[in-house]
Parts: structure tokens; C-alpha cells; sequence
């Protein structure tokens, strides 16, 4: 049971975290790039002098760009061993686990982790203004832990009451509110800002959807595995 796990997480992982971070290179880095040239003073926005709204950014970088697939990578085989976990206590419960409907466990996952937190804590780019790192934190793990919860009660709940607090768990940590800066400012363009949001948000959306595909796959061809090594010995 195990090896079952920890292998389809490995797989899972570092296949998800590979396309992802191949889709980040090509869709998101150049928007991170883009804003911290205006957090440097290199471009200047808001009454500054005219710039291109294109400018040359830098190119490959071999160090830099496969540290950052490394840490994709690593960051998506960690989402695999969660995302396992919770189909391996599902399929206890009845759950078919497979590739198919591993993609739905692949759109929740991002829903919680992606999604519900940014509905209010938008992906930022690099020179905005903030609030203070660590009580941003405290809610975003809040807030994933709540949104995982009520995607669980509405997946197997049975009745309206569950429902309700599922509901109730959604909108929670909106209600409060995430931490905010006392003043919005920022170098950076609204309009960079908002594509960098909005190309973050649908990189997740695609990562997830693989990583829960590739989980429920390699999990039901390891349980295929196991079982045929059982009969095999019997």
C-alpha cells in the first residue's frame, strides 16, 4: 500500500510538475519578468516617459529556468502525495480512482488551493503593495484548509445540512477578509498585474488537471500491479 502511494505521488508529481513548469516558462515568466522591470526603475509607469509595452526581457537562462522546473516539480509530487491521500481514503469509501475521474480530484485540488484563495488574495507581481507576509500566509492556509474540507462534505455529504456548512466553510474566509496593505501602491501597471493573475490562475488550472489525471492513473495501474503480484505468488 506504501509503495502504491508513494510511487503514483513520484510519478504523478513529476510529470504534472513538469508540464506545469514548462506552461510557467512560457506563459508566466515573461509577465514576472515584465513587472520587475518596473519594480528595478528600469521602466517607468504613471507620468513617467513613454516606454514599449514590449520591452526585451531576458532570455533563457539555463540556472535559473531549471531550478525553477526543479521546484515545480518538487512542489507538484508534494499537492500528489495530498491528493493521494484523499483518494486512497475515498476508494476505502466506494470511490472508483482512475484517470478519469482523477481529473475531477485534479479540478477540487486547484479549486482549494488555487481558486478559493485568490478570489480574495489575487496572485501578486512583484512591487505592489502588500500586507504583512506572514498574516497572508496564516489566511491562505486557512482558507485552502476550509475550501478541502467543504469540497469533501460536498463530495460525500447526503444531506442539505452538510451542504449548508459546506457553503458556510466556502465563504468563511471571505467574509473576513485576507490581510490588506494600508495603502495600494505599486510601480507596476494594473494591466501587467492582471495578466499575470489571470495566466497564473489558468497555468494552475491546466497542472491541476494533469496532476489529477496522472495521480489517478498511475494509482489504479500500481493497484492493477499489486494485485496481479498477489495472484502471482498465490
Amino acid at each position: 500500500m506504501y509503495s502504491r502511494f508513494l510511487i503514483s505521488a513520484l510519478f504523478a508529481g513529476a510529470c504534472a510538475g513538469l508540464i506545469a513548469g514548462l506552461l510557467q516558462l512560457i506563459f508566466v515568466q515573461p509577465v514576472l519578468l515584465h513587472a520587475e522591470l518596473y519594480e528595478s526603475g528600469e521602466l517607468v509607469h504613471f507620468g513617467g516617459a513613454a516606454v514599449t509595452a514590449h520591452p526585451d526581457l531576458p532570455g533563457f537562462d539555463a540556472m535559473r529556468d531549471g531550478l525553477s522546473l526543479i521546484f515545480t516539480m518538487l512542489t507538484y509530487t508534494g499537492y500528489a502525495l495530498i491528493l493521494l491521500a484523499a483518494m486512497g481514503i475515498a476508494e476505502d469509501r466506494g470511490a472508483r480512482i482512475d484517470g478519469r475521474s482523477g481529473l475531477i480530484w485534479g479540478v477540487a485540488g486547484f479549486v482549494a488551493f488555487h481558486l478559493a484563495p485568490g478570489v480574495t488574495l489575487a496572485p501578486e507581481v512583484p512591487g505592489v503593495a502588500a500586507a504583512d507576509v506572514s498574516a497572508r500566509q496564516v489566511w491562505w492556509f486557512a482558507t485552502v484548509a476550509t475550501a478541502g474540507v467543504a469540497l469533501w462534505l460536498i463530495a460525500f455529504g447526503r444531506n442539505w445540512g452538510v451542504w449548508v456548512i459546506a457553503a458556510a466553510l466556502l465563504m468563511a474566509p471571505h467574509v473576513i477578509g485576507a490581510p490588506e496593505p494600508d495603502v495600494f501602491t505599486g510601480p507596476v501597471p494594473t494591466e501587467i498585474g492582471a495578466l499575470f493573475a489571470a495566466r497564473a490562475l489558468g497555468v494552475g488550472l491546466a497542472a491541476w488537471a494533469l496532476l489529477g489525471s496522472f495521480a489517478g492513473y498511475f494509482w489504479q495501474r500500481e493497484g492493477v500491479n499489486a494485485t496481479a503480484e498477489v495472484a502471482g505468488n498465490a
